[in-house]
Order: C-alpha cells, then sequence, then structure tokens
C-alpha cells in the first residue's frame, strides 16, 4: 500500500501538515525580521516580493508548482488550486501533454496574465523543426505571450533549437529562454555558441543529489538555477520524507521535512517547482518563508548528499 505524506508525517510524531494559511496571512513577515531583508543568497533571490529578476526587467517568482504526471481534470484543478494559494509560477513541458490544461486553469483563474510566469519546453525530439514547436506550444497553451520556453535537455539540432528560442524573443512571442539538464560540460560547450545567455537552468536537485558543485558554476555565470524533483521525485519521496536530520530540523521550526527541503532550496538560492495534486499539499508548499535555517542546520543537511540522481536526464 502507498504510504501518503500525512500518513508519514503522523507516523513521526507530526501531529498534523502545518497549518494551513490565507494567501493574506502568508504574507512575509514584517519590517525588520531577517525573513524580509533583500537578497542576501547566491540566486539573487529577494524573499520580500518572493522573485527574482532573471533578466533586466524580468522578474520569476522563486517558488511555484511542476505540473509532471498532471493530466486532464486534475491538471487544472491542481494548478487553479495553486494560484488560489499565492502560487505564480507554473511549469509545463511539451513532453508533459498537459500545455492545453495548464492554459485554460490560467485563463479560468480570473488572475492577470501578466501576473502569472509560465514555463514550458521543448523536447528535443522536436529540435529539428523548432519554429514549428514553439508555434504548437503557444497554441496550445493560448495565453499570448509565453514567459519562459526551455530546451528539456541536450540533443541533436539542441543549438539549432535555441536559435529558434532567440528569434521568438526577438519577435515578442516569448519573453525569457533557458535550459534543463545542462550542466558544466554542456554548458561550456553549448554558451559559445548561441547569442541570449541562458535566464535560467533547471536541473534535478534534491538533498540527496545536491549538485554542491554545478549549482554555484551556474549561478557565477549569472544564470537563475531551478529544482526539479526537489523532494525527490516518484519512488524516492518517502525517503526524503522520513530522513530523521530533515525531521528532526523540521520539529525545531514546527515545519514538516518537505517545507525544510524546499526552504534549504530557497537559501541556496535554488527556485522550487514541486509538484502535487493534493489540495493540502499544495497549500503545505507555500509555507516556507516564515522561517529561516541556520548556517549549523544546512551544513547538516549538505552532508546528506549521496550524489544520488533520480531520473536519467
Amino acid at each position: 500500500m502507498q504510504i501518503t505524506r500525512r500518513r508519514v508525517l503522523l507516523a513521526l510524531g507530526l501531529s498534523s501538515i502545518a497549518p494551513v494559511l490565507s494567501a493574506r496571512e502568508a504574507l512575509p513577515p514584517a519590517a525588520g525580521s531577517s525573513l524580509n531583508s533583500e537578497t542576501t543568497n547566491p540566486g539573487g533571490f529577494n524573499m520580500t516580493t518572493r522573485t527574482v529578476e532573471i533578466q533586466k526587467g524580468i522578474q520569476m517568482p522563486i517558488y511555484g508548482i511542476g505540473t509532471y504526471s498532471l493530466h486532464g481534470d486534475r491538471c487544472i484543478s491542481s494548478v487553479l488550486e495553486a494560484l488560489k494559494n499565492g502560487v505564480r509560477l507554473i511549469d509545463t513541458a511539451h513532453i508533459y501533454g498537459n500545455e492545453r490544461e495548464v492554459g485554460e486553469a490560467v485563463r479560468r483563474s480570473g488572475i492577470p496574465r501578466d501576473e502569472i510566469f509560465v514555463i514550458t519546453k521543448l523536447y528535443p525530439n522536436q529540435y529539428s523543426d523548432p519554429k514549428a514547436a514553439i508555434d504548437e506550444s503557444l497554441e496550445r497553451l493560448n495565453i499570448g505571450t509565453v514567459d519562459m520556453v526551455l530546451l528539456h535537455h541536450p540533443g541533436a539540432d539542441d543549438v539549432k533549437a535555441y536559435h529558434a528560442l532567440e528569434e521568438a524573443v526577438k519577435a515578442g512571442r516569448i519573453r525569457a529562454i533557458g535550459l534543463s539538464n545542462w550542466y558544466e560540460k554542456e554548458l561550456n560547450d553549448f554558451l559559445p555558441r548561441v547569442s541570449i545567455k541562458p535566464a535560467l537552468v533547471q536541473n534535478e536537485i534534491h538533498p540527496y543529489y545536491q549538485e554542491q558543485d554545478v549549482v554555484p558554476y551556474i549561478q557565477k555565470l549569472g544564470i537563475t538555477v531551478q529544482a526539479w524533483y526537489p523532494l525527490g521525485g516518484r519512488g524516492y519521496t518517502e525517503a526524503l520524507l522520513t530522513d530523521p536530520v530533515l525531521n528532526a530540523i523540521g520539529r525545531a521550526h514546527g515545519k514538516s521535512a518537505a517545507q525544510v527541503i524546499l526552504r534549504w532550496d530557497l537559501q541556496r538560492g535554488i527556485v522550487v517547482i514541486p509538484g502535487s495534486s493534493n489540495p493540502a499539499h499544495i497549500r503545505e508548499n507555500t509555507e516556507i518563508f516564515d522561517f529561516e535555517l541556520s548556517e549549523e542546520e544546512m551544513s547538516r543537511i549538505a552532508k546528506l548528499d549521496r550524489a544520488e540522481k533520480h531520473d536519467w536526464y
């Protein structure tokens, strides 16, 4: 039987998931709090506005929702729930097969379009005809200009595909572009061959696979880092949520292991996009701005790194 996240927390003696806050109650702490300071981390995050400037004039939220494995009404309702709880960053992709649902949720939300940041991705099997791929994604989303499009991972014709993204930026069809699953070697080869520096690199990052060298390398290039699988990914989430170190830190703050992980990412300057279709978990994943991990706690989490990758990208 699959163990649910709530049952894991109860089994660990955490009597309930952290209290659900309304969007108004979840506003940043009052002025004077250490969490209300301006940028103090490697990613250039502004914890007050909960945004990062990915390039001049473009602000992106530093937390959002990933939609991998969400489809149909389940995808629409999950995105709407996230938006209702203050989330303004949504991550999708061609290969997820849910761009239409994400677009519908954005349109149905009633939230002004310019307040929602939508990311999608082209898959390598689209790189040979990238202009058509861009057209298809924009048509499926049907939300006007798309905030960001990434190349999903390296592949044949990836430079050609990126050049097409550059042209779409110049034409005003896409606001920003980036890469997913690019590491030091790939970036060193790729960057000299393109004109627009990627605004974002999205990689697998979680406490068991921390990319302690890659993350600062990307950040020093002036590129924002985003974590997919921040809670470990399918089949691995339970191990992270039952990790004794993460739960001990969580108990010290009255938080769950999931919230500790997401906060740890933010303090490393890494944008987080945890995926969920559970309304309680979606709300819980937003409640990460009313506590701060100490240097000692960050160091304890750093020691959990196993270089344990959970997907092949």
